[in-house]
């Protein structure tokens, strides 16, 4: 079950190591991946055809879904599943049309006006990730905000099924997004696809979405060599939990095991200042372990998880902050007491009856996240990913008398004779015209 360290007795160098998760050091994963990128930069479909055969063991005449096989694979599911993809569909909406919000203009000074202004990103990928699990939650999170945004084309590649498809639940998220076509593609050659186009998947300008080290590298590596631009890492997913005496262990081991079934390289971390807690947690994951589908692979991610035993909520606190989770998850009585205390997370629940999994699902909030520590810098997905944000300004001729004088000392004073001109020369003509009037 979990290993227990105890916070007081690690150094800085100690706590440092523990926090590193999905690290590459023999640079294995990244030769992989470039590789990958290398072929369907210059093969094109050719190598997305190969290795779908070799990664997914499909042979595919085709790499995309269309609009009737969408709408043939959505109602082919039950009702049941798809009015709780609808409620979940529903409450997102309403969590990220908030976001979409109109700024005021300000007069910085009399006669000069500064603004902002939305537009979409044109064209976004999502990367939707199947493997050991086929994700549709993940499909609305990244849809409903790029179709709130206003991006006029979404491309979406997800592998394929044994059956060259994808399933009901994906083409029911597609239904209700109105995405017509979906590329059958998958792990770092779909991010490789997105970024530089094929002859059937169209390039874009920003690639979303999770998925394991391999996709993670593959964004990474893109956005440093090309002009297009990723959401952030998300990896493999991680949750740390606070916990003390006032937890339920059941419910606390329940939370670690719906990290850990994610996949083996997941990691679910307890964080608390009760040892006898530890002990009911560790009981508890045997039990529920036991009854698990998953139970292989999210018994080798609690191998690969650990407890931190610390001396108070505080230090606890400080742990997590230093350990920049996906997801944390304060489940004590007192958590309002500790909330301010939160500076790095990628998303909190609070209390006893707040499971992550809400978060993954329904609640509306998005769940993809920053992992590996990155929540240290990157917030997660929203409306605000899928827009830029452009200023305008606008100078009267009172703003210019105003603010003209300031711009050419500044200008001058770095040495830049042409900026200060600009300006001058505004000045001038205006003053020539106010004389001759």
């Amino acid at each position: 079950m979990l290993k227990t360290y105890t916070y007081s007795e690690l150094s800085t160098a100690d706590l440092n190591q523990l926090v590193l998760r999905n690290t590459d050091p023999a640079n294995a994963i990244q030769e992989t991946v470039e590789n990958i990128i290398q072929a369907v930069r210059t093969k094109g479909d050719d190598a997305l055809l190969d290795y779908a055969e070799r990664f997914d063991h499909v042979k595919l005449n085709q790499l995309f879904l269309d609009e009737e096989a969408i709408q043939t694979l959505a109602f082919s599911i039950g009702r049941e599943q798809q009015r709780a993809l609808e409620i979940a569909f529903n409450n997102i909406h309403k969590f990220h049309q908030l976001q979409l919000r109109k700024e005021k203009k300000v007069d910085t000074m009399p006669g000069v006006t500064c603004w902002r202004e939305p537009r979409p990103i044109e064209r976004v990928g999502l990367y939707i990730p199947g493997g050991t699990a086929v994700l549709p939650s993940t499909f609305l999170m990244l849809g409903i905000p790029a179709r709130i945004a206003g991006c006029r084309e979404i491309v979406v590649c997800s592998p394929p099924q044994a059956d060259g498809k994808v399933n009901g639940y994906l083409a029911y998220c597609a239904y209700l997004l109105k995405i017509k076509r979906i590329y059958l593609v998958g792990g770092a050659q779909a991010v490789a696809a997105m970024a530089y186009g094929t002859a059937s998947i169209p390039k874009v300008d920003k690639i979303f979405g999770p998925g394991n080290q391999f996709v993670t590298k593959a964004k990474t590596i893109i956005q440093a060599t090309t002009s297009t631009a990723i959401d952030m890492p998300a990896g493999p997913s991680e949750v740390l939990v606070i916990a003390n005496d006032t937890s339920n262990p059941d419910f606390v081991a329940a939370d670690l095991l719906a990290q850990a079934e994610h996949g083996k390289d997941s990691q679910a971390v307890l964080v608390t200042n009760s040892v006898q807690l530890i002990e009911r947690v560790n009981e508890a994951l045997r039990e529920q372990l036991a009854v698990l589908p998953r139970a292989a692979i999210a018994e080798v991610a609690i191998s690969n998880s650990y407890a931190m035993l610390c001396g108070n909520l505080l230090e606890a606190m400080d742990f997590s902050n230093r350990y920049a989770p996906e997801h944390l998850i304060i489940a004590v009585d007192e958590w309002q007491e500790i909330t301010r205390k939160i500076v790095n997370a990628g998303s909190v629940f609070l209390g006893h009856l707040t499971p992550e999994s809400a978060g993954d699902y329904a609640s509306g909030t998005n769940h993809t996240l920053p992992t590996s520590a990155f929540a240290r810098s990157y917030s997660g997905v929203s409306v605000d990913s899928f827009i830029k944000k452009i200023t305008f300004q606008h100078i009267t001729p009172e703003g210019i008398e105003n603010i003209g004088n300031t711009i050419e000392i500044l200008a001058e004073l770095e040495g830049l004779q042409a900026h200060k001109n600009a300006v001058t020369i505004r000045l001038e003509a205006f003053s020539n015209t106010d004389s001759g009037k």
